[in-house]
């Protein structure tokens, strides 16, 4: 009986340590469990959540790729009148020429340093090179010409000098109707759509919601702060080689 009543308390004293050493480990195992969890768990973010930046160097290599972009046409027609004095004659004529323009704007001029990302608005800014208008593209079969003809145009080469001088003047008309600032606007206007959509589509398609903002070089901006806060493309994907 006195063997049994001094060993109990040695038998209780031995399992408390055991139990501690057993939470402990317990615990590491939990915790070493839930570190790796997170690892994976960032491993898979990391792999699987779609890059902005990568979607929009694949929009803006497919953009490039295009070389030159035109977006918006144009009609327009030139009305010019020529005259010829010559020995005491003088004889004129009227040229109707109706030509078409098309703005166009050169990707191949586009670069990954013209593209930025904002990832706190989650904006991506686009800067194109200016607009250009290419043309004019005169359809011959509309043209017409009005003359009063007489004494030069029988005698003389005056009506061949007529028809040069009103073919040059058609021309220039045409082309200072195509570069005045309203069609300007409205080639930007349509560049601008279509260059937005190339670049959100892709990421919406990604599921980010992101906003497209695009300016020409040439425009003026009241707000350049975006891009002072924003990456380049050319720096993010610099950074990760």
């Amino acid at each position: 009986m006195a063997n049994d009543s001094v060993t109990e308390p040695v038998r209780k004293s031995g399992v408390a340590p055991f139990l501690a050493k057993a939470v402990g480990i317990v615990l590491i195992l939990v915790l070493a469990g839930l570190l790796v969890l997170w690892g994976v768990q960032r491993y898979v973010s990391d792999r699987l959540t779609p890059d902005p930046t990568t979607i929009a160097s694949a929009s803006l290599e497919g953009l490039r790729e295009q070389n030159r972009l035109s977006a918006f046409a144009a009609r327009y027609v030139a009305v010019v009148t020529s005259k010829q004095s010559q020995l005491g004659f003088t004889t004129e004529k009227t040229l109707i020429m109706p030509g078409m323009v098309r703005y166009e704007v050169d990707m191949a001029k586009l670069t990954q340093s013209d593209v930025a990302w904002d990832g706190n608005s989650k904006t991506l800014s686009v800067r194109l090179p200016a607009v250009e208008a290419d043309g004019p593209q005169v359809d011959l079969n509309a043209v017409r010409e009005y003359g009063s003809g007489g004494v030069l145009t029988t005698f003389t080469d005056a009506e061949k000098r007529l028809d040069a001088a009103n073919r040059r003047a058609g021309q220039i008309e045409l082309i200072r109707q195509a570069r005045e600032p309203a069609m300007i606007k409205l080639a930007r206007d349509a560049t601008r759509r279509a260059v937005e959509r190339s670049f959100a589509m892709p990421l919406r398609a990604a599921g980010i919601d992101a906003t497209v903002a695009v300016r020409f070089a040439d425009e003026p901006t009241a707000n350049t702060e975006r891009w002072d806060t924003s990456r380049s493309l050319q720096d993010v994907l610099g950074n990760r080689r």
